[in-house]
């Protein structure tokens, strides 16, 4: 059972992602999710770095593996700049590196001006996707006329000794369908057995990787109250998370989010045996690995006290 670290690029500079990669490292975690954006969801969040310089900072900073969680190789960035950054990137963490891909968010693809793409045009797309950045990982000349990407002679020269796996991320049926017949694992937010036991079902027994929040205070109150003022836009409902285009949009849509439907949604406070339980969902729910973030300020005092005791309790079970 592996037990990571989530890093959010919404909410923290470079430097507190490489600061907790660092400290993760040092108190026990396994690995690290590192998510891409190029909106945060909200003002109050207030980041967004490019992932894949903080990418570069953290195989430098630690040895911890790293998944994407999630980049989308469709619309804001060519599938063809992707693969070559994502082999860049397991280069320099020496293999320890997954691809997490999934068909995004409005709210960072609509950037370059074009039409946001219904959900069956965007699985389409990304499928396409996935199969142009294996065809790159051969090193061999590409050229292809697909039906959404083209590449004219491109070929990748630096590239890691094996390819890295690429896992996606997939809420509903037929996102999970696509997740089971192109990619090497599976990433989700849910701790739900059923959703789990069906994608390994359907994949053959594929591994999978979930990740949650929490907000560690000294009181539920005060980690409540980072939660909502933070990450109220976790309780916006169904596809409005996919297709509302702006931090804007979200700040308004949150609006309805209540503080006490925060409050019940999130672990918050320093009570271990919360967090204990929490993370215990996930185990149970059927992961392969568990990636927890901290939400607020006080990371530090998450990581440590996780590396103390949560992680210790998880494990021997």
């Amino acid at each position: 059972m592996r037990v990571g670290y989530f890093l959010s690029c919404e909410e923290y500079s470079p430097q507190q992602l490489v600061e907790q990669a660092v400290a993760a490292e040092a108190a026990g975690f396994d690995a690290l999710w590192i998510s891409d954006h190029f909106h945060p969801w909200n003002d109050e969040q207030g980041q967004s770095p490019f992932v894949w310089s903080v990418i570069g900072a953290l195989a430098q900073a630690c040895s911890l593996p790293v998944t994407t969680a999630v980049t989308c190789p469709t619309v804001r960035t060519h599938p063809a700049v992707i693969a070559q950054a994502a082999a860049t990137s397991a280069c320099l963490l020496d293999g320890r590196f997954v691809l997490g891909v999934g068909t995004g968010e409005a709210l960072n693809e609509h950037i370059l001006g074009g039409p946001w793409p219904s959900l069956d045009v965007r699985l389409e797309m990304l499928e396409e996707a996935v199969s142009l950045i294996r065809e790159l990982w051969t090193g061999e000349v590409v050229t292809r006329q697909g039906k959404h990407y083209q590449v004219d002679t491109a070929r990748i020269y630096t590239l890691p000794d094996e390819p890295p796996p690429i896992y996606m991320s997939a809420f509903g049926p037929k996102a999970l369908e696509a997740a089971a017949r192109i990619a090497d694992g599976f990433i989700c937010t849910q701790d739900d057995e059923d959703v789990v036991s069906s994608f390994k079902e359907k994949s053959g027994g594929k591994p999978a990787q979930g990740g949650y929040k929490v907000a560690w205070a000294d009181t539920v109150d005060e980690g409540v109250d980072h939660a909502h003022r933070l990450w109220a836009n976790a309780g916006v409902p169904g596809e409005l998370a996919q297709v509302l285009p702006s931090p804007q949009h979200f700040e308004q849509a949150s609006q309805l989010v209540t503080r006490s439907a925060t409050a019940d949604s999130v672990v918050a406070g320093d009570k271990i045996e919360e967090h204990v339980d929490q993370m215990r969902s996930f185990v149970s729910a059927g992961y392969d690995e568990v990636y927890v973030a901290n939400m607020g300020p006080n990371y530090r005092e998450m990581i440590q006290a996780y590396g103390r005791e949560v992680l210790p309790a998880v494990r021997e079970d």
